[in-house]
């Protein structure tokens, strides 16, 4: 869970978030809870509306997302 993000959100709710940079609720949902990174176009949207450094999304320690692969 990005603590950090949810904190520079505010008062402002995710629907509100998420409208004005242009994306789902669901998915800025899930880029708050760690289970998506943004790409760095996002990334960057989404840092110039709540203000603050878009690498921010990638310096931290965040979930996994990745898959694994079965091989059959």
């Amino acid at each position: 869970m990005r603590d950090w993000l949810i904190k520079k959100r505010g008062n402002k709710s995710q629907e509100t978030t998420a409208k004005n940079i242009g994306i789902s609720r669901g998915a800025y949902a899930n880029i708050e809870l760690g289970k998506r990174n943004p790409s760095v176009p996002l990334a960057k949207k989404i840092a110039d509306h709540l203000d603050f450094d878009w690498t921010l999304f990638f310096e931290e320690n965040v979930v996994d997302s990745k898959q694994n692969t079965h091989t059959a």
